[in-house]
Order: structure tokens, then sequence, then C-alpha cells
């Protein structure tokens, strides 16, 4: 199984998760990761230094993605703040040709015109997707994948919009819920009339499409 996103590594041998982790934290000893700077924690330290730590962290073999890193429109700090340390990751993740994992809260918009006026060509992903239909579809035309995990469990109005979603742009993730990624998968199948062995194929397919197929044929 394939956890898009989360904030613990469970040392699961049967599945390949992406786990986040800020420029302060270590990543030591984890096998697939990812690394970014949120917008909530511009702060935490000095801009220069925590993109010098993403840029060295991309080298490495085992930092697959950029984030999560984004646009939010709930907190105090304005997004003419956000944007540029956003925009200085998108950058990196183009150079060196790592997908994105994205944050977003009411910035939907904003984040389709950054794709756009940067002339992006790396995967960009949403993670946590909760929203309707006319935002997936706009994301969606513009090339973006989705990613639904803990709103799925508890939100039953998102299934109608998990369905519309194209097979091949749909990942699974936890974030930081407790329950395992295995109860995404049961839900996410129960909604796709499927089984959950099926599912678990089509979103390997997806991910060897995103990220290469190394971290499956090496799991």
């Amino acid at each position: 199984m394939i956890n898009l996103h989360t904030h613990h590594a469970t040392g699961q041998s049967s599945v390949v998760a992406i786990v986040n982790r800020y420029p302060y934290e270590t990543v030591d000893g984890l096998r697939c990761f990812s690394t970014g700077i949120h917008p909530w924690y511009l702060d935490t330290l000095p801009l220069h230094d925590a993109l010098a730590i993403i840029e060295t962290r991309l080298k490495l073999t085992g930092c697959v993605a950029v984030g999560e890193c984004g646009l939010d429109k709930r907190i105090e700090r304005p997004l003419a703040e956000q944007q540029p340390v956003f925009e200085q990751q998108l950058e990196l993740a183009q150079t060196y040709g790592k997908p994105v994992i994205l944050h977003c809260v009411g910035a939907y918009q904003e984040i389709i015109e950054t794709r756009k006026r940067l002339r992006l060509t790396v995967p960009m992903i949403i993670h946590g997707f909760s929203k309707n239909r006319q935002v997936a579809q706009s994301l969606l035309d513009n090339g973006f994948y989705l990613s639904f995990g803990k709103y799925l469990l508890q939100n039953p109005g998102l299934a109608e919009v998990l369905r519309d979603v194209p097979a091949d742009r749909i990942f699974l993730e936890t974030d930081t819920i407790t329950d395992g990624i295995e109860a995404v998968y049961d839900r996410a199948a129960a909604i796709l009339e499927t089984d959950v062995t099926a599912l678990e194929a089509q979103i390997n397919q997806n991910f060897v499409s995103v990220f290469g197929p190394h971290l499956l044929t090496n799991s």
C-alpha cells in the first residue's frame, strides 16, 4: 500500500509511506520522505537556512518530494509573505525534478495560477483534499493529483467527489490521524465499489507514474 503523506513513520513493511519532515526535523533512518516549509512554520528557521537544508536533502535518494508546502488563507500571515517562500520551494522542485506535496487552504486558484506562471512541469499533489466537485475539477483540469485521507473517513459528502476523480489521479494518505492507511483504503474501495486489491494496484500504478518505480521494486 502507498501512504502519500504521513507525519508518523510506522515501519510497516507492507506500506510505502512518504513521511513528512520539516527542515528542523531529522530524516535519519527514513527510506522515503518529503521535505518542505509549511506556511504555518515559516519562522521556525531562517529562510536561507531552511532552503539550504531542503536543497541538500533533495540530493538524497530517500527524498522523493518537496513538501508539504503551500498557501493558507486561514492563518494570520498574509499570502504576500507566504507566496515567495512557496515559489522558492517550487523552483527547487523543478530544478531537482521532484513532485510537490501541497498544503492548500482557501488558495486553490492562487496555486493554479502559480503553477501556470512558473511553467512548472513536475507533478503536484493536493494532500488532504476535502472540497467540492467544482474545486476538484478545476484542479484536475490543471494537471493536479488529489490525495484523500482523514476527511474521507469523517465527511460522507466527500464520497461523491472521490467518485468523480479519474482513477489515475488519486492518492490516499493518513496525514496526522491515528487510523492506519488500511482504514482509508477500505473506505475508498467501498465508495468506488471496488476491492482493496484492485485499488491498491491502481494507486501503485499512479505512484510509479509520479515518483518512479524504484521505491516499489526495492520495498
